[in-house]
């Protein structure tokens, strides 16, 4: 991977988190004049991310998401024009994913500052740095996460073998569907980066009445979008 690639999936990512997590704090911080949104603009603001997301990223491929890597490699495709996938280039991509994520969710934290502050309720914080269950269950929050995120990755990949004209609509469309049809139970983290990387942000920044960053519960939304990505790889080698 060369050092413009590793810049271009940062970038790209570090957009993707600026609209996420951004939308999120404006729908549910207390004093912010998006408050009371609701899961339908939240769903916009990530799918307009992805939007932009990919164009940032266009020289990278664009994956933005560790499910979307390993799914790659697995299957066999090329990470981009000129890079083939390996093993040392995917978890060059994961570093350049977490760095991205990282810095999208302390840019938001940036601007929503003051709005932070006046936040006393500690769950609406760690909601706009990272995912939660509606109903705690291990087991279903994961099948949901491993669903979401092979219908993500195993779509991408459907798209990847048609001609397509419209450049990155297609797949932000998939992520606006994915987050109302199926959103509801996790949040749709469907990206290790999307949720580690915020959550350490949130671990380490300086944010009033912040409580727990709910460590708990983080695996599952890195573990089950792996998953759900490793899933589709193999499907989309098997039947692409």
């Amino acid at each position: 991977m060369t050092p413009q690639i590793f810049v271009a999936e940062t970038f790209g990512t570090a957009i993707l988190l600026i609209f996420g997590c951004g939308v999120v704090a404006n729908a549910i911080l207390a004093k912010s004049k998006g408050n009371g949104g609701g899961w339908l603009m939240i769903s916009w603001g990530w799918a307009l991310g992805v939007f932009c997301g990919v164009f940032v990223a266009a020289k990278s491929g664009a994956h933005l998401n560790p499910a979307v890597t390993l799914g790659l490699l697995l299957k066999g495709d090329d990470f981009a024009d000129g890079v083939p996938a390996s093993v040392g280039t995917a978890f060059a991509y994961f570093a350049a994913q977490m760095l991205g994520a990282i810095i999208g969710a302390v840019v938001v934290w940036l601007a929503y500052r003051m709005h932070f502050d006046a936040e006393e309720d500690p769950a609406n914080v760690l909601g706009v740095f990272s995912t939660g269950p509606q109903l705690r269950s291990p087991l279903w929050n994961l099948i949901t996460e491993i669903i979401a995120t092979f219908v993500l990755v195993f779509v991408i990949m459907s798209l990847a073998g048609t001609p397509n004209e419209l450049g990155p609509l297609p797949v932000a469309l998939l992520v606006l569907g994915i987050g109302i049809a199926i959103g509801g139970p996790t949040g749709y983290a469907i990206n290790p980066a999307r949720d580690l990387g915020p959550r350490i942000a949130h671990a380490l920044l300086p944010i009033k009445h912040k409580g727990s960053s709910d460590w708990g519960y983080a695996w599952i939304p890195v573990v089950g979008p792996l998953i759900g990505g490793a899933l589709a790889g193999v499907a989309a080698a098997a039947l692409f």
